[in-house]
Formats: structure tokens, sequence, C-alpha cells
């Protein structure tokens, strides 16, 4: 039996040699068949076994342990374009999105719903979704691993001068993105997402967020002071739309809505269709002021874009008894002539009353005006009748970027009326010095085309709000050059058209974009 013995421990010994050479198991492989842990002579979670395990130079690639749940991560479930609270609690305190199923759970601690999410469900990523930092559940530490960059970069994404520089020469054009499902898309031309009635805000937020002073700003701003959360929100919706790293080809604008229903109190809300016009001037005269601005000029970013100065002559109307009936007042220098000039954010312009009759060969023609005969009311010659007096505009200063109002809806006593009238004009080129008093010499009167904002309804001259969709026509590339497209954008529909299929919409709003002195003395040539 001695002998025996003598065997046995001789037989171990040998066995214990052996495994000290062999190369030592993950921390994971320590883990038994029926789920206990193997019992050790060392806790598996004091300092110095950690710092063992660490200071073990690896003779192969092993698993750490904070790549054991990595591979549970599902992409295509996330969507970080919803308000940030709590699934449970509603809270939008210290809130972390589970990588695994995509829902919002506050905290990470004990008694905390992530916490309670990650054991009963076991789910075990999840990324803080203001700081962006990803951390494994129950154990709670921290993961910093290259994978998880384009979950971090889609959470929030971070613009450079650089790539900054590369939207603004149009690369886009020939180098276009691609989704988790592999379908290509253009960064900045993306669908949103209609909620319910939001349509006519959509199209005021893609045509702005075009706009390129205002669109850089937002993109390599970093706001986490004092400014206001409408502004943070709409810079998070303009680096959105303009990511090239999306998983899903189109945008949510849910988060930025809400805060605008809220700021409103209720004027702009999802489910419920208004006028783009109203949106924009509230828009950005909100903006104008949470970015700090005042009545000054040049006093956000926003008035350095888009304010000029009008000027308003206005004299009182006087009925001479020798003047025939049908006589129009015209302005008489021998009296006295009211002046003042004004700031304004965007023009707006008078269509023609469309024919009360139908043609008799056509059976129902629709009218057409040019532009430029509708921008006669800024010549300083033609004149307005209004509540006894007479008016006439002409501007100071043009802006670098010109908005234009069509205004087609009019109240009477009984019905809001639509204008059908259908107006003609260059996508390059509007020549705006006529409108001027006087044209600077350093600057260009030329103006082209970034945005359309047309409306569709039912045929007829009464306004439908319910029925009305709008739809924005956006330029892609620079004016003028080769490589210059246009897309139609309808909430989630996304369509490059024809140049010459933008004339043809009902107009309601436009952005035009002052050349620089080197185009226009080239021709209109980049």
């Amino acid at each position: 039996m001695a002998e025996t013995s003598q065997q046995r421990g001789a037989a171990h010994s040998h066995e214990a040699d052996h495994d000290s050479n062999v190369e030592r198991p993950s921390k994971r492989a320590r883990i038994a068949l029926d789920g206990q842990a193997v019992p050790s002579t060392k806790s598996e979670n004091s300092d110095d076994d950690w710092e063992e395990e660490v200071s073990i130079p690896a003779q192969k690639a092993e698993p750490r342990a904070s790549d054991l749940y990595l591979d549970t991560i599902n992409r295509q479930v996330l969507d970080f374009d919803f308000e940030k609270v709590c699934s449970v609690s509603t809270s939008n305190i210290n809130i972390y999105g589970c990588l695994v199923c995509g829902k919002y759970f506050q905290g990470r601690g004990r008694n905390s719903y992530a916490y309670a999410h990650s054991i009963h469900d076991d789910h075990h990523v999840f990324i803080n979704l203001v700081t962006t930092k990803v951390y494994v559940l129950p154990d709670g530490y921290h993961v910093s691993d290259p994978s998880l960059q384009d979950i971090s970069f889609v959470l929030s994404p971070k613009f450079t001068p650089g790539a900054i520089q590369a939207i603004s020469s149009g690369l886009y054009l020939s180098r276009p993105s691609y989704d988790l499902s592999h379908k290509p898309y253009l960064q900045g031309y993306v669908g949103l997402n209609n909620i319910k009635h939001n349509d006519h805000m959509n199209v005021i937020i893609h045509s702005l967020l075009h706009v390129a002073p205002l669109r850089d700003a937002l993109l390599l701003s970093e706001y986490h002071g004092k400014e206001s959360e409408l502004v943070k929100r709409f810079a998070a919706l303009a680096k959105k739309i303009w990511n090239p790293r999306l998983f899903k080809s189109q945008v949510s604008p849910h988060e930025f809505l809400q805060e605008v229903n809220r700021v409103s109190g209720g004027k702009f809300r999802l489910e419920q269709q208004g006028d783009p016009v109203e949106f924009l001037g509230w828009l950005l005269n909100n903006l104008h002021k949470d970015l700090g601005g005042s009545k000054k000029k040049n006093s956000s970013i926003i008035f350095r874009t888009f304010q000029g100065e009008l000027r308003v002559e206005t004299q009182q109307v006087v009925v001479r008894p020798e003047s025939e009936n049908n006589e129009k007042p015209h302005f008489d220098i021998d009296r006295d002539i009211k002046a003042s000039v004004s700031p304004f954010l965007f023009l707006a312009v008078d269509l023609p009353p469309p024919p009360l009759f139908q043609d008799a060969v056509e059976k129902n023609i629709i009218p057409q005006v040019n532009i430029h005969s509708v921008l006669a009311k800024y010549d300083g010659r033609t004149t307005q009748e209004s509540l006894g007096n007479l008016r006439r505009y002409k501007c100071q200063k043009l802006p670098l970027f010109i908005i234009l109002h069509f205004k087609r809806f009019m109240k009477n006593a009984f019905v809001e009326e639509k204008n059908p009238t259908i107006v003609n004009f260059p996508l390059r080129g509007l020549d705006f010095k006529d409108y001027i008093d006087a044209p600077p010499s350093n600057e260009s009167t030329l103006y082209d085309l970034i945005a359309n904002i047309t409306l569709e309804s039912v045929a007829g001259t009464t306004r439908d709000k319910e029925n009305t969709m709008w739809k924005v026509h956006l330029r892609a590339g620079g004016a003028g050059v080769d490589s210059e497209k246009w897309f139609m954008i309808q909430d989630l529909i996304v369509e490059e058209t024809r140049k010459e299929m933008i004339f043809l919409g009902e107009t309601v709003l436009q952005i035009w974009e002052r050349r620089s002195s080197v185009k226009s003395s080239n021709g209109g040539r980049p």
C-alpha cells in the first residue's frame, strides 16, 4: 500500500508539472458545466488576482472579460432618434441604452432599472446616452473597444473642419454612404420620418440644414453649457442628417419636434398640419434669441446669414375732385413721404389673382407668371395701396441668403383661398440689382437657388390644410458645376429629379444663395 501511495504521489506531481507548462486558460474557462464556480484558493474579485491575470504575457489572443458580451449587440434594433427617457420611469436623468434590445433605462447601480434589466433579460451591454461610454452590467465595468466606435458615432456624430470642407466641395456625390442593409444614400439627403402631420416642419428642417453657414456652425458645435435645449436638439438633428455612417438611411426628427412643441406652447404639433412659413419665422427668431442674438446687426449666425434691410416709403392717399374714376393713386412728390428702413429675414412676394372664369378653349388653364414680374414689388417704383396709404419698397442691403415667400393663401369672409399660379424662375443667376438702391461693387447681385418648397393638395382654389402634402427640392453639389444634381424629398421619399420638373409645383418658399465674386466674374462658373 505504501508503494502504491508513493506511485500516486509521483503521478500527481508529474501531472502538476505538465499543467504548469500548458498555457493558462482564460477566465471564462473556469466555469463548471453546472454553472457553479470551481473552488479556488484565491478570490477572483481580489485586486491581486486581477493584476496577476493582466500581467501574464499572452501567447495567443485571449478573449478579454470586456469582450464576453459584445457579440450580443444587435445594431439592427438601435435607434437613438427618440427622446432619451427611461422606458420604465419616464425620467430623462442618467439614461442608458441597452445595445441588445434598444430600450432605454435609467441608471446602472444595483437599484436601477438598467441593472434589473441586465439580470432579468440577460442583456448585459449598455451605453450612456450622454457620454457614449459603454458598460457591462451587472458587473458594472467600463468597456473600451474599437468595434463600438460606429455605435458611438451614430449616437453622437463628430465633425472636423476637414469633413466640413468635403461636404462643401460636394465630395459626397461621388462617394455615397451605405447603411446596415447595404443601401446607398447621400449624407444630408435622407428621409425624415413623418410621425403624424409634421411634413410642413420637415421641409423647413431640410432647407435650413442646406444653408452652408448655418449647417457648418451646427455640425462643428459642441453644446454642453447653458445653450437652450432647442439649439442642442437642432444641432443634434443636423449631425444625424449629415452623418455618413448611419445604421438606417432615414432620420426621425421626433426629439427636436417634441422640444418645438414645448417651446411654442403647442402651436406647432406633430399631429396637426400647419404652415411652413409660420414655422420658419418662429424657428429663425427663436434660434437667433437662443444663440445670444439681439436687435443689433450680425449678432448671431441667423442675422449674419439671412438678415437684410428694406426701405419702406409711405404716403397718405388723397382723393382729388378732378381725378378720373379709373385713375390709380400715385406718389405725389409735393407732399410728405415717410421713409423708414427696417430689417427683414425673408421677403414676401404677392402673386397676381387667378382668373375668375375658366378659359373657353382650354377649359381649365393654370395661370403662369415670371418671377421678375412679382419681384417688381421691390423695385422702388411699384406702389401698393393699403389702409388709405401708398407704399413702395426697395432693398437697402441684400443678405447672403435670400428667403422668398410666395403668398398663396388669402382669407376672405367665408373661406381661405389658395392661389394656383405657377411661378417661372431660373435655377441659377437670378439678378437682384434692380431691387437694391446702390448695388455694392464688391458683392455680386446674382443668386442661385438651393431649396424650393412646394405643396400638393386637391384641385381647386380652396385651401385644404389636412390634405396638403409638402415637399422640398434641394440642390446637391455646387451651382453650375457638372456634378450638380437636384433631389426631391417628401418625408421618407428621396428621389433624384430633373431640373425641368422643379418649376411645375406650387412654390411657397425658396432660398437663394449669393454667388461669390469669383463665380460672378467667370459667368457663373466656379
